[in-house]
């Protein structure tokens, strides 16, 4: 079953300006793509909160602050610690490089941060 935090139920208000331009003007990708979303987070046994991390860690690789930043926002309002959270980008160095790691680690901090002063 889909994690209910990576539902959107208005993705005008809930996305990005981008996309959320695009999937008011092209719904039925916009429907086509989250049901995709939602039927390989069904496909197995992971649980929810290692399927976030897990997320986390593929927009790491693929440098997507975007979607660094929603899984993060995500997470956080999901209740992961955001020392788990950087984490993610520490275990990344090996893998995607130094520099790009450190990247990821700076728009982990973006919200984090943010997060901790409210």
């Amino acid at each position: 079953m889909a994690n209910d935090a990576d539902e959107i139920d208005d993705p005008t208000e809930e996305l990005p300006s981008t996309a959320g331009q695009f999937a008011e003007r092209h719904p039925e990708v916009w429907d086509a793509y989250a049901d995709l979303g939602e039927a390989c987070s069904a496909a197995g046994p992971v649980d929810d909160e290692t399927k976030r991390l897990v997320k986390l860690g593929l927009a790491v690789a693929a440098q997507s602050e975007g979607a660094v930043h929603s899984h993060v926002r995500r997470g956080l309002e999901e209740g992961h610690d955001p020392e788990a959270l950087e984490q993610v980008a520490v275990l990344a160095i090996p893998t995607v490089g130094f520099p790009q790691a450190m990247a990821a680690l700076s728009w982990i901090r973006d919200v984090t941060d943010e997060e901790a002063e409210r």
